[in-house]
């Protein structure tokens, strides 16, 4: 909310005038200083690459305050809903608020388990890729290929159609996921079964074939399950914000959800569990971790300890704690836990979480450092990593693309630049050309 009383003074000197800036204060967090009429009062642009300290939007979905390792999605913290709640309730909270009474609840799981079919004829798109194609590539295909195929659902300005994309796509990427995991093995689709929950199901279409029955481990399933809350949504992060972008051109919601996809695809984003697992196997045997260590401490080496550290979290990444005691499960139930890979890993962790060097720079293991041991573990390929974590983000992205779209006003997007480029030059014909 604005203070009238609240206001930050900037002053320029060169032209001797002073302008007072607005301070609103959030709920919780810092406050914010409301530049919005900067341009019109003086002419200058605010410049802030990578956008580290703007805020671009207003939001009710989610907070974080990296300093003190606090995650809460509509006020409910990330450790109580790991605990206590599950994937589908925690998205029905990210878009709708509010936690679901029991009915409600039952009606949400319900409604999603049966629209978790995709169109048959979109099982035909998939045979127009390459084989070896990456999963991401695939699933950005089809995501963005669901508006072809269900044109009742695509008017921003209905709020019975938005509400429907939602549930469509949260319903539907497990499948789409799947999918594109069976597609890249050459194995045969499998169908969703109703009568699996959402974690379940995804497992099921994953990982069983047609000639063998296939059995749940409810241990696995939980951990999947987790793994999704846990990445279900993180405030205005690359891929969020590249959703709300999109968004903000009025494009349909599979193709705001697509870009987001393609956002998430890079390394530095969604692919860094893949990147843990690569690094583990360029460290090779649990012998060579305290070197690997020194390496990293050693910037002129190139080497970097992927994994370790958060962009936003200057404490331990609250997800960490509890991905790190579901990876102890995982890894329990497996009996992996003299896997060579899984070694290195946990003799990386040991070693980090004692050493001055990490502790002081509180460089501790993320999320991502434990979700790529869970889904190695689990059998998932290294490729298929990010489609996961898509699949789990679907839930954020569609709850924030419902907030920008529910906006009465709702502004194209449309940042601004230093240019430092030539300034107005002739044209010199080519004849002329030196």
């Amino acid at each position: 909310m604005t203070d009238a009383q609240a206001f930050i003074t900037l002053t320029d000197h060169e032209k001797n005038q002073q302008y007072k800036l607005p301070r609103i204060k959030g709920s919780v967090g810092p406050d914010v200083v409301d530049i919005r009429k900067f341009y019109a009062d003086t002419g200058m642009f605010t410049f802030d690459p990578g956008f580290t300290s703007t805020g671009s939007c207003e939001s009710k979905i989610t907070f974080i305050d990296g300093d003190q390792g606090v995650l809460m999605h509509r006020g409910y913290a990330i450790e109580d809903l790991a605990e206590k709640s599950d994937f589908l309730e925690t998205a029905y909270l990210l878009i709708y608020g509010e936690l679901p009474s029991a009915k409600a609840k039952q009606d949400w799981v319900k409604h999603i388990t049966y629209h978790t079919m995709v169109h048959e004829q979109l099982i035909k798109f998939f045979t127009g890729f390459r084989r070896d194609a990456h999963p991401m590539a695939v699933m950005c295909g089809v995501v963005g290929a669901l508006s072809a195929f269900y044109h009742d659902s695509t008017d921003l300005h209905d709020p019975h159609q938005r509400e429907v994309a939602c549930h469509r796509l949260i319903a539907k990427m497990p499948t789409i996921a799947a999918m594109a995991y069976k597609y890249s093995v050459g194995q045969p689709f499998v169908y969703p079964q109703n009568s699996l929950s959402y974690a379940e199901n995804f497992l099921y279409m994953t990982f069983s074939v047609p000639a063998e029955p296939y059995k749940i481990n409810p241990i696995l399933a939980r951990a999947m399950d987790r793994i999704f809350l846990l990445h279900a949504d993180h405030e205005q992060n690359a891929s969020t914000s590249t959703v709300r972008l999109a968004s903000s051109s009025q494009a349909n919601p599979f193709a705001c959800i697509a870009a987001g996809i393609a956002s998430l695809w890079g390394p530095a984003h969604g692919g860094a569990n893949q990147a843990v697992l690569e690094m583990l196997m360029e460290i090779g045997r649990k012998e060579n971790v305290g070197e690997a260590v020194k390496k990293a401490k050693d910037k002129s080496s190139g080497f970097r300890l992927m994994g370790f550290g958060h962009r936003v979290y200057k404490n331990y990444d609250p997800r960490a704690k509890i991905m790190k005691k579901t990876c102890d499960e995982v890894l329990n139930e497996l009996g992996m836990r003299h896997d060579p890979l899984l070694e290195i890993a946990i003799e990386l962790e040991r070693i980090a979480l004692q050493d001055d060097y990490f502790i002081e720079k509180k460089l501790y293991p993320n999320v991502d450092f434990y979700s790529g041991i869970i889904l190695r573990a689990m059998g998932f390929p290294i490729n298929t990593f990010t489609t996961l974590f898509a699949l789990a983000r679907t839930a954020g992205w569609v709850a924030h693309w419902m907030e920008q779209s529910s906006e009465p006003q709702m502004k194209i997007g449309r940042p601004r630049q230093l240019y430092t480029g030539p300034a107005k030059r002739d044209f010199v014909p080519v004849e002329k050309r030196g």
